[in-house]
């Protein structure tokens, strides 16, 4: 659900080998279902639900379902699949940074498991066999794309009087995750697990991952988010454990570096549902009345406001950022309606823009904010506008520019935001 603020506030609706040998088949790796204990300390304690573990055995139904995928019945396969297709979409998703390759990689998958079905032995659980292939399908993607970046990792924070420059047409970008939309559970994926499931589709976390080369990558997200022991990992992605261990060493320091003190879903548990509504709100009703000194007010003193497509961003000071408004979204040139969503596990405002020509409010940007306690520390602004103008001086006016129907798919219909709102 969504909920519709205007200024008077807000109504609450709501495989490759390591080494570079790829494995023989992308169906490799019918793990055999060994774990190994977790570590003592490896998360704090936590009340949040845990999926079955994922080597839980087939109960009989599944069973049956799968014998009959097995002898050709592809309304059986469906089936079978269907319960795991959300979790596997997140798992490309968090391989890829891209909503749309998580779905292409996902469906290319299915269609691995299908043709490949009749070899499954049975040797590990069907899940750890799906995410085995979902695995090196993403990472048979990964080798035919650029690697997907924010722009604060893209290039050095801009003058809020240079203008914003040119927007970047390749799809460089990391998208933001309609993790409401598509199902993704709270708690953990298995007791090995150390990030939650909505903590491991936040902006940070899948920006931090995409650092990651491909085999750490993989490997870090089966163990911390799946909670596969280490040796299915190996087993998945045909290496051995020792190279997996290693692999993790590495990719958890990279990871560490890049993260965030506190995840948001923590932020948000400590700021609690009541709080962060009044936060939402206050600054919902500041950037209504383009009151800029108490919207600076509410963000960090180093805080970002970054808006993909464009490789520019700002930052670095509230008296940047309140120059940046200054010229730009709170100039008083244009009329902003917000609706209060979800996107990657955190708050999200998608702002409409006036439109006098029909009359009504359009869609522009899907704001995802970041709280560093009670402040904001990012807001990263997902703009389904026109990037075809050649001119420079159309990005500085980039509301009146056209929708953008792809983004606007991509940024408000995969959310189950409406195209338009009435005066």
């Amino acid at each position: 659900m969504v909920a519709l603020i205007d200024s008077h506030g807000t109504t609450h609706l709501r495989a490759h080998r390591f080494g570079g040998q790829k494995a023989s088949s992308p169906l490799a790796g019918d793990a055999t279902a060994l774990r190994q204990p977790a570590p003592a300390g490896v998360r704090p304690a936590s009340n949040l639900p845990t999926m079955p573990s994922p080597t839980t055995a087939e109960d009989p139904r599944e069973r049956d379902l799968l014998e009959a995928a097995r002898g050709g019945d592809e309304g059986a396969f469906q089936r079978l699949v269907e319960a795991r297709r959300g979790e596997l979409h997140a798992h490309c998703y968090r391989m890829l940074g891209s909503v749309q390759d998580a779905e292409d990689a996902l469906q290319d998958a299915m269609l691995r498991a299908w043709r490949g079905l009749p070899r499954f032995e049975g040797r590990s659980s069907l899940r750890s066999w799906l995410y085995t292939i979902a695995t090196n399908s993403c990472l048979d993607a990964i080798g035919r794309r650029p690697k997907r970046v924010l722009p604060v990792d893209y290039a050095p924070a801009a003058d809020p009087h240079d203008g914003p420059g040119d927007p970047v047409v390749e799809p460089v970008w990391v998208e933001p995750y309609p993790d409401e939309t598509l199902g993704v559970e709270d708690g953990y994926a298995a007791p090995e697990a150390r990030f939650e499931q909505r903590e491991a589709v936040e902006l940070a976390f899948i920006a931090a991952l995409q650092h990651l080369p491909p085999n750490q990558r993989a490997a870090l997200i089966m163990r911390e988010v799946l909670g596969f022991s280490a040796r299915e990992v190996a087993e998945a992605m045909d290496t051995t454990t020792a190279s997996i261990n290693s692999a993790l060493q590495r990719a958890r320091k990279t990871v560490a570096e890049r993260l965030p003190d506190q995840s948001q879903q923590a932020t948000l548990r400590t700021l609690g549902d009541d709080r962060v509504r009044e936060l939402v709100d206050g600054y919902v009703d500041a950037w209504q009345r383009e009151d800029i000194e108490t919207v600076v007010s509410m963000l960090a003193e180093d805080a970002s406001f970054s808006m993909p497509p464009l490789a520019s961003w700002y930052g670095g000071s509230r008296r940047l950022l309140a120059e940046f408004m200054q010229v730009g979204p709170l100039s008083g040139e244009w009329r902003w309606r917000p609706v209060r969503v979800r996107a990657s596990g955190q708050e999200t405002l998608a702002f409409y823009e006036w439109d006098s020509e029909s009359e009504r409010y359009l869609p522009f940007a899907l704001n995802v904010l970041s709280f560093r306690g009670e402040e904001i520390s990012d807001v990263t602004c997902f703009v389904c506008r026109s990037i075809e103008s050649p001119d420079r001086e159309a990005y500085a006016r980039w509301p009146d520019e056209p929708v953008d129907p792809a983004r606007r798919r991509a940024y408000f219909g995969r959310f189950g935001l409406p195209d338009e709102l009435p005066a």
